[in-house]
């Protein structure tokens, strides 16, 4: 099984519209593939028209009493189904807490069993810097991080970066992308080109700014599936196309 996690310190570049069209398309490519919703807002569920409620909240599930199984729901997509967001997430962060010892590791404990079922799973991420973002960076194969072209950024992904550093044994790769690129702004076609030639770890494929993404809240489902064809579409498929190409490092610590 691995594990992708969209995430970035800043709100609002593209995290969940990433999530939902990349785990979509990993299904459409014959991988039983999950999507965990572990925003409080439940974008990801609003737009696959699940509930955006879990029994007995995240309460249930950090301390164990509700296996992460029974809280699975499916998708009108087949091999895809979403463990939706419960507003109670908001709190994931003091029940982390409560955990006790290695409590940066429990979502990676909580995922481990899933393994015999899932081959890819995505986790969409709220925007933080948290012991919620910790265990997702510590459960992750590969963070992806969009990145809106502006000098702020890249400066988010430099902190990121040296986050994920200084960690002790399984690190994530990160792998950036540029998303909600306008190609009529200067800015953005200098940034896109020269931070992919700088680092090795952007990915070539942008996310555009796009009216096609904007209506995946009208139609709620990923842009990949109502719109095939699409210049959007398209650009998720190949960033999905690079993305798998990333190679699995190796479990430690």
């Amino acid at each position: 099984m691995k594990i992708f996690a969209t995430y970035n310190i800043k709100g609002g570049v593209g995290k969940t519209t990433a999530a939902v069209n990349l785990a979509y398309l990993s299904a459409a490519d014959g991988h039983q593939t999950l999507l965990w919703d572990l925003d409080p807002q439940g974008a990801a569920s609003f737009l696959f028209r699940v509930k955006p409620r879990v029994k007995g909240g995240g309460k249930a599930l950090i301390r164990g009493t509700k296996a992460l199984d029974d809280a699975i729901k499916g998708t009108d997509f087949d091999r895809l189904d979403l463990l939706p967001a419960d507003f109670t997430y908001r709190n994931m962060d003091l029940l982390l807490d409560d955990a006790g010892a290695r409590s940066t590791r429990k979502l990676a404990r909580l995922l481990k069993p899933l393994a015999a079922e899932y081959d890819h799973v995505f986790l969409d991420c709220p925007p933080s810097i948290s012991l919620v973002s910790e265990n997702v960076m510590h459960a992750a194969d590969v963070l992806l991080v969009p990145l809106i072209p502006t000098t702020l950024s890249v400066r988010t992904l430099d902190q990121l970066t040296e986050f994920v550093a200084g960690f002790n044994g399984h690190r994530p790769q990160v792998r950036a992308f540029f998303s909600m690129v306008d190609r009529r702004k200067k800015l953005h076609q200098e940034i896109t080109r020269d931070l992919q030639a700088e680092r090795p770890g952007v990915a070539a494929t942008p996310i555009p700014a796009l009216s096609m993404i904007e209506r995946m809240s009208v139609e709620r489902a990923p842009v990949a599936a109502f719109a095939p064809r699409s210049v959007a579409a398209r650009a998720y498929r190949a960033l999905w196309s690079e993305v798998q190409q990333a190679p699995k490092p190796p479990k430690g610590g």
